[in-house]
């Protein structure tokens, strides 16, 4: 009776243990949905470009979402719409510096300065020389640059912007001031926000 007993409590407790509600929702069809639509359109197709003196400068926006999927996957779209929505006021734009025969526009014939010196302002000083207007004419300073070293395999120099507090719905103007190849200031205007399929 004792041996019964037992079998009756251990099956009872499966029993228990299985009917567990799961509180994990797992249908995460429609962020899924959402970032298939964002791809469609293009993570880069906001790119704007403009030529001075045989030195393309390019700016491309680029969704915030694009790189934290990069960075996380796309196993736990959850993770990701909540990262998402801790940094919906970010922006990070790819600014690009081409020379139209490829030549290296850090040579000093380019700036002005030792290429050492060019490196030099690429990674520490070139965020003082963008800001952003937004439609409700906020200016914005860069709260950071990360640049892209290419070691002169690369035929272009690359930096990521970054500016923070920028509502998501703003479209936004990306102005710089060229110190570095003294080309004068530049204005980049990005037209549609990507708010009608942002999380």
């Amino acid at each position: 009776m004792k041996v019964l007993n037992k079998v009756y409590a251990l099956l009872f407790i499966l029993v228990l243990f299985s009917c567990k509600k799961d509180d994990k929702v797992t249908d995460d069809s429609v962020i899924r949905d959402k970032y298939y639509r964002l791809q469609k359109i293009g993570w880069k197709s906001k790119v704007y470009n403009q030529l001075v003196d045989h030195i393309n400068f390019t700016a491309t926006e680029v969704p915030i979402q694009y790189y934290l999927l990069k960075d996380k996957g796309n196993e736990d779209l959850f993770l990701v719409d909540s990262l998402y929505e801790q940094n919906k006021t970010e922006r990070i734009i790819e600014f690009e510096f081409r020379q139209d025969e490829e030549k290296d526009l850090l040579d000093q014939k380019f700036t002005g300065m030792p290429y050492e010196e060019g490196i030099k302002y690429m990674s520490f000083a070139l965020e003082k020389d963008f800001y952003v207007v937004t439609s409700k004419k906020d200016t914005i300073s860069c709260s950071g640059a990360l640049y892209e070293r290419s070691y002169k395999i690369a035929p272009y120099q690359k930096v990521l912007l970054m500016f923070s507090g920028i509502d998501p719905s703003d479209k936004i103007q990306l102005v710089y001031k060229d110190f570095l190849f003294k080309k004068g200031t530049m204005k980049f205007k990005f037209k549609d926000p990507y708010t009608e399929i942002a999380l």
